[in-house]
């Protein structure tokens, strides 16, 4: 037996989570455990260079950026993956509510799974403006018989069915640039999901999606909003700002490479000037010959806090247009690699009068032997909620099939070959390894803070 996996967790499902995200390609590998939570059996991470604000602007790219995570997240977990679950986001993604009506013919016997499935069907036949698909219908209320606010109505007897759907559609090219680029990378699809969704199954609690919560997921290129009230998903939204933006404003604002920008931005970003010293300095590297510049951290904060003003000004109006602003007991959570940013919290508390909190994507993992230590601490981080979140989707998925038409499987001799990668670093820790050696190259925290 494999170090770590008890029995009943073999027999659970293999799922693979694909997160294609503007900065970062991201591949997890893993299954439920015996208690319930998610065992993460390998993980793999390549730069995502064919991807803009959300939308795959280069297949050729993109797909080399998927191979590359695949065969290191394959090669970790001992997984020939070929099928994967997909994550989606970008401007163009849309939400929208509807109702819809099922007049049952059976009447003696009770609402089954098959009625709330028609009723499903039925919507994704909705017509859509020209461009555009439907991508998820989630339903919300069912109402039997004129009865509202039922929440599960399998098993109750009734003859008319209706139910509150609420509808995220997506540009039909965008979809289709996404699944040729899984293709091309010799994959299939299970299934696509809206990333806000997933990451909200990583981060947030039951008793937050009751009490009424925003989920805001700070990527790269964009920041996905969803805000959830009495366990039900009531409205989703895509704003085309992120961490890029925040790297490009300090690039400009500081006149400096754009390397430099994401290394200034990690290391010494804040969202809130006030909290930072007048007399913090950063020397950064000139080129070739040149002087190096020197940077005030609180001048650096005053230029991340004004976009990351803007960024939270747009979530707090979907807040409000949402029409639950007053009902969000839990306030906000905020996960993804922007999350990581020094007094976020604060500063998003400041603009919305609203309780945060950072989410981190911990709580549904299982305790881990297989994964080196640093690995499984990595995953820890907001920066992998929506590869986690993925992944818990895809599980969940798989679990309604009745039988699932085909499962991953961990391969012997795959195993063998992949013997001296456990040993090593493990092809997730020498990409951390050449990450370290090129931030050395540009920027040293010892010799430029005084």
């Amino acid at each position: 037996m494999e170090k770590g996996i008890s029995s009943s967790a073999k027999t659970s499902p293999i799922v693979v989570g694909l997160d294609i995200g503007t900065t970062k390609i991201c591949v997890t590998v893993g299954r439920r455990s015996d208690h319930g939570k998610i065992e993460i059996l390998g993980i793999g991470k390549a730069e995502s260079a064919g991807v803009t604000r959300g939308i795959v602007t280069n297949i050729q790219k993109t797909v080399q950026g998927i191979t590359q995570a695949v065969e290191q997240a394959g090669a970790q977990s001992n997984v020939d993956i070929k099928i994967v679950n997909v994550g989606i986001a970008g401007q163009h993604i849309k939400s929208l509510q509807h109702r819809g009506i099922l007049t049952r013919k059976d009447l003696n016997t009770e609402i089954q799974r098959k009625d709330i499935d028609k009723l499903i069907e039925d919507m994704y036949k909705l017509v859509m403006p020209p461009g555009e698909e439907i991508i998820h219908v989630l339903p919300q209320e069912f109402t039997v018989d004129n009865e509202p606010g039922i929440k599960d109505p399998i098993g109750m007897a009734g003859v008319r069915l209706e139910a509150n759907f609420h509808i995220i559609s997506g540009h039909v090219s965008a979809v289709k640039n996404i699944m040729k680029c899984v293709v091309n990378a010799s994959l299939e699809t299970q299934e696509l999901i809206l990333e806000p969704l997933a990451s909200s199954e990583s981060v947030l609690s039951e008793e937050e999606r009751e009490a009424g919560v925003v989920l805001i997921d700070i990527g790269g290129g964009t920041t996905d909003l969803a805000i959830f009230h009495e366990g039900i998903i009531r409205h989703t939204a895509v704003i085309p700002f992120g961490g890029n933006s925040v790297t490009e404003d300090i690039r400009e604002g500081c006149s400096v490479m754009r390397n430099q920008a994401e290394l200034l931005k990690v290391r010494f970003g804040s969202a809130l000037a006030e909290e930072n010293k007048d007399n913090e300095i950063i020397s950064v590297p000139g080129l070739r010959g040149r002087e190096p510049k020197e940077i005030s951290v609180k001048n650096l904060a005053y230029v991340i806090q004004a976009r990351m003003e803007e960024i939270i000004e747009h979530v707090y109006y979907e807040i409000k247009s949402s029409g639950y602003e007053k009902k969000l007991i839990a306030g906000i959570v905020i996960t993804g690699g922007g999350a990581q940013l020094k007094h976020l919290t604060q500063l998003v508390e400041y603009v919305t009068g609203l309780d945060s909190r950072i989410g981190y994507p911990n709580e549904h993992l299982a305790k881990n032997e297989v994964l080196p230590k640093n690995i499984y601490d990595e995953l820890k981080s907001p920066l992998f909620a929506t590869g986690i979140g993925l992944l818990i989707k895809g599980i969940q998925k798989t679990e309604q099939m009745a039988e699932p038409t085909r499962v991953l499987k961990i391969i012997p001799e795959k195993a063998q070959a992949a013997e001296k990668v456990k040993k090593s670093l493990g092809f997730l820790d020498i990409l951390i390894k050449k990450g370290a050696s090129f931030i050395k190259d540009d920027i040293k925290d010892e010799d430029y803070i005084r």
